[in-house]
């Protein structure tokens, strides 16, 4: 189950990508009640149903603990677009300035510089290891699911294939946008080296395989406490979504298939009736998590015990007294988002309530800006610096619908893809937008940056759509040969060299990121 509790981490074997070992055991406490695992791959275990939730919930904290080495959202998804602002005269000041670092693609000072480094730790981002134990271990599962395990009904398994799957297919999602060419691989215990493989082609593999299961998958589950946490056919149908259409802004060729398959996928996804836009006076339940609005996230609360480190929240950055604690340290935020690009994409004149309930003092230019949006579920007692406690969203309701109209408007089904905008906007009281052409296909841009705020989008979108190319639609452009030689990656960490001859880093990054 997608959802974390404290666990008692013991040692237990498995094989991983190179003959690398991954060690975790653990017992979990509250609605998982998952029993402690001994061995992963040993014989006395896939026994039965409570051992397959094990190997799930393990992966779904090893990828909960990517996100909270580092202030993972913000620095991939959010800082590199150079929209980003740090005010000196916050708290700790002169640490926050890495976000203007991460905003002129400056990663190799970004993760060298003690000053700020020491304390978010940028290199983990370089790491994949990580990835590749989820992936070792879906791998290893899928193996014995195929292979039959007796106490599992037909139906249960079918549905444990799908979540095994999902989960391996998250992981290269990552890491593809990360670093482009990943090495990919499904069978279980693999030992073998292998060269990175073409980043198109291992999403269409991974597509294939979220396709393989995608209707055995339950569209929700009656336990409230799996609402969003637990993989769904909603989060196969993001997940393929959101591949396809990074696929398109590489494929050029193969772009109408593409978007076709985005456009169509997201039609079943709305005529499912299995999830909704909550109103806006709704959207602290949004942000905790487990709403009918998440498609897929990393749930984590304080009422399971779960420790999320201060600074991994991009909600950290973004906020102040009193969503902050205590007074006297958080008179202003860390960072803010500059007055131009607000203006840019929330023009004080126009209708949006998204405006009043996601920020105060928007176009502040300072520290006094609030990014209310991530600020509603506030502790309310105690001074301790506390962030707000919300979800770490991977997919949303939002972000389907309007990766459907994106692919409409470039499929130049503007009446279809109009459509499917406003029913975002509506949720936002914004007027019905009525643009055509290239107008309607730039809206919906602006439209996904005004939605998708704060939610480490922005980046990747930027980069699938080639804007990172020009200043017209971000403050940090790379040059098309910058583009083509990998300046929108991250370095990879050196050790995945170990044992792999055929392992090649990235060359922009090895060249000096120049």
């Amino acid at each position: 189950m997608w959802s974390f509790n404290n666990m008692d981490m013991k040692k237990y074997i498995a094989c991983f990508f190179f003959v690398w070992c991954g060690i975790s055991q653990f017992s979990c406490k509250k609605f998982l009640d998952v029993k402690p695992l001994d061995k992963l791959t040993g014989n006395n275990f896939y026994q039965n149903k409570e051992d397959v939730e094990a190997v799930i919930n393990d992966m779904s904290r090893m990828m909960f603990d990517k996100f909270n080495e580092t202030q993972f959202v913000g620095a991939t998804g959010e800082y590199r677009s150079g929209e980003v602002k740090h005010e000196p005269a916050s708290d700790g000041g002169p640490i926050r300035r890495c976000v203007e670092i991460a905003g002129t693609n400056n990663l190799l000072e970004l993760m060298s510089n003690g000053t700020w480094n020491n304390t978010y730790h940028f290199e983990r981002i370089t790491q994949w290891m990580t990835y590749y134990k989820i992936i070792q271990a879906a791998n290893i599962l899928v193996f014995k699911l195929n292979e039959g395990i007796p106490a599992l009904s037909a139906v249960e398994t079918k549905q444990y294939l799908g979540e095994a799957k999902f989960a391996r297919c998250l992981a290269y999602f990552f890491m593809v946008r990360l670093y482009g060419d990943v090495v990919y691989y499904t069978d279980a215990y693999h030992i073998e080296a292998l060269p990175r493989e073409s980043m198109v082609s291992v999403f269409n593999k991974c597509i294939a395989d979220l396709k393989s299961n995608m209707n055995d998958m339950p569209w929700g589950f009656s336990d409230p406490a799996q609402k969003g946490v637990r993989a769904s056919r909603g989060s196969i149908i993001a997940l393929i979504m959101n591949m396809n259409m990074w696929n398109a802004g590489f494929d050029g060729s193969n772009a109408t298939k593409y978007w076709r398959e985005t456009a169509e996928m997201g039609d079943v996804l709305i005529k499912s009736n299995a999830y909704r836009l909550l109103p806006l006076t709704e959207w602290a339940v949004v942000a905790r998590g487990r709403s009918d609005e998440s498609l897929f996230e990393l749930f984590r609360t304080v009422n399971y015990g779960d420790y999320v480190w201060p600074g991994a929240p991009i909600s950290d950055m973004f906020i102040h007294f009193p969503y902050k604690q205590p007074q006297s340290r958080f008179q202003l935020s860390y960072a803010y988002y500059k007055a131009e690009y607000m203006q840019k994409i929330f023009p004080e004149t126009d209708p949006d309530k998204r405006k009043d309930a996601w920020f105060q003092n928007m176009y502040a230019n300072t520290g006094e800006f609030l990014l209310l949006k991530v600020a509603m579920n506030k502790y309310t007692e105690g001074t301790e610096d506390n962030n707000p406690e919300n979800t770490f969203q991977i997919f949303r309701y939002a972000d389907a619908i309007l990766l459907r109209a994106e692919a409409l408007a470039n499929l130049n089904e503007d009446v279809d893809a109009l459509t499917a905008l406003n029913m975002v906007r509506k949720r936002a009281d914004a007027p019905n937008y009525i643009g055509t052409g290239q107008e309607l296909k730039d809206f919906i841009f602006n439209e996904r940056s005004r939605e998708l705020f704060g939610e480490g989008v922005l980046y990747f979108d930027l980069i699938r759509t080639k804007r990172i190319l020009t200043r017209t639609w971000t403050s940090n452009p790379l040059t098309l040969d910058q583009f083509n030689r990998g300046g929108w990656t991250w370095p990879i960490d050196g050790a995945a060299r170990d044992n792999n001859p055929f392992m090649v880093l990235n060359t922009y990054w090895t060249n000096g990121g120049i």
